[in-house]
């Protein structure tokens, strides 16, 4: 029998026992000498004998009566009560003696629903609708109530197409299934919707392992896995608190598994952008080592249909469903020289100037040694080298001849260009006759715009004049 305040459900299996003999007898008996009683069974075990089955249904009344004064749970008694009817000549009762037995025998216990996940019963819960609110919270972390609602009534309907930014919830399911029962239970086993909750995201403890990266020690380890040290060394038995781990060394750990999680389905619409690619065309008239835009270089865009699958708020799966080009992309193309200079000159030298005359030549001058010639009056102040050759030093002089450039033609020949406004080339450079190399100027000891020019054949003066 279960019994409760808000109803009892009756469990009774009725028998009608005549005692033996009466059959024999029942021509001679009065009627009215007859009378019934009730047997009472607990679990099957024969616990006595009452007059009415109301002695037994209003002790347990209000046996649960005390405790449902308590709560709002729906109380019942653990136990199986059942009745066995039987008419005798003289009643052979006693109702105290059953009241005494389940006062001592029967428990109390609430009419609860069992919250089970897989096969694991996660917990109790008073009402149905409370479990199911659980579940419901639960998702409702990953998902808002609002898309829940509108899967649950769209179920049938297919999406409306997306637009780019967009993206759509199209399923959420559980990865393990769930299932309500009738349980009875003691009330101090009955948890909230919000302790449900909480279990459900905190999980069931799992024996796991862990793989030993760079930088871990014993300490690390138990700290990630909210260890204390001695009970990883109660894991491992073969590591004591002195014991040296490698990396790729496997530790026995434990660690917090959820019992169920989430699984959302979303599909979104996406533009991105196609980055573009960069051609390298060759040229022989660029020098090795000088490269130039000859188109700039523009992403295109793509918009792209995605399907994701997130678990418990993670993405573990992602699958391109369709892409279409809204836009292609252009190319950068950039030229790069092939052109190589050989850094020996050919002994014979250029002029290093455009156009102009020599204003001041070699020789005594303003009572020092002019060692070499001022070239001024040019249409253009670029300053040219006179011969291939590698550049030995390039930058400011301090001795008077301002900004400098000294070239190496790797024959024996040196010159030197000075006083320049500004330089074009580095120390180590490989130059070709020719090419510009600077800017004339007024730098250092200048008395007006000009190059100072100096040549040098196996570290011996010579006069520039005698080259050109």
């Amino acid at each position: 029998m279960r019994l409760s305040m808000k109803g009892f459900v009756k469990h009774l299996t009725v028998a009608g026992v005549v005692a033996l003999g009466l059959s024999s007898q029942v021509a001679f008996a009065d009627d009215e000498a007859l009378s019934k009683v009730y047997h009472v069974y607990v679990d099957g075990e024969h616990v006595g004998i009452v007059e009415n089955k109301d002695v037994v249904e209003n002790h347990i009344a209000e046996k649960i009566s005390g405790h449902q004064d308590e709560n709002d749970f729906t109380y019942t008694v653990n136990e199986e009560i059942d009745y066995v009817t039987e008419t005798v000549f003289s009643s052979k009762v006693d109702n105290q003696e059953v009241i005494d037995y389940l006062d001592e025998e029967l428990t109390i216990a609430v009419e609860a629903q069992a919250l089970e996940i897989g096969d694991e019963v996660v917990g109790y819960f008073a009402e149905k609708e409370l479990a199911e609110q659980v579940i419901q919270e639960y998702k409702e972390k990953y998902v808002s109530a609002d898309v829940l609602e509108k899967i649950d009534n769209d179920s049938e309907e297919e999406s409306e197409p997306l637009s780019v930014g967009e993206s759509h919830i199209i399923d959420v399911s559980l990865t393990e299934e769930v299932s309500i029962k009738d349980k009875k239970v003691s009330d101090d086993e009955i948890l909230t919707v919000e302790e449900g909750i909480t279990l459900l995201e905190k999980g069931t403890l799992e024996n796991k392992k862990h793989v030993v990266d760079a930088g871990d020690v014993l300490g690390s380890i138990a700290s990630q896995y909210d260890l204390s040290l001695d009970k990883l060394l109660e894991l491992n038995e073969d590591l004591t608190e002195d014991s040296v781990i490698k990396i790729g060394d496997e530790l026995n750990v434990t660690a917090y598994e959820p019992y169920v999680e989430v699984v959302v389905t979303e599909e979104k619409l996406d533009e991105e952008e196609i980055a573009y690619q960069t051609e390298v065309e060759e040229s022989e008239d660029m020098y090795k080592g000088e490269e130039e835009v000859k188109q700039e270089g523009e992403n295109g865009t793509v918009e792209t249909h995605y399907r994701m699958e997130k678990v418990n708020g993670k993405t573990v799966d992602m699958e391109v469903l369709d892409e279409n080009v809204t836009e292609e992309p252009t190319n950068k193309v950039i030229v790069k020289g092939t052109k190589v200079v050989s850094s020996r000159g050919s002994g014979e030298l250029d002029w290093p100037a455009v156009g102009g005359s020599i204003s001041s030549h070699v020789g005594e001058r303003w009572g020092s040694y002019h060692k070499g010639i001022d070239i001024a009056g040019v249409s253009d102040r670029s300053i040219l080298a006179a011969d291939n050759g590698t550049v030995s030093s390039a930058g400011w002089d301090n001795g008077g001849y301002g900004n400098k450039i000294v070239i190496d033609h790797n024959n024996g020949y040196r010159t030197i260009y000075a006083h320049l406004s500004s330089i074009d080339v580095s120390s180590g450079q490989t130059v070709e006759k020719g090419q510009k190399i600077g800017v004339m100027g007024t730098t250092g000891f200048s008395t007006g715009i000009h190059l100072h020019f100096e040549v040098y054949k196996d570290g011996s003066l010579e006069n520039p004049a005698d080259h050109f």
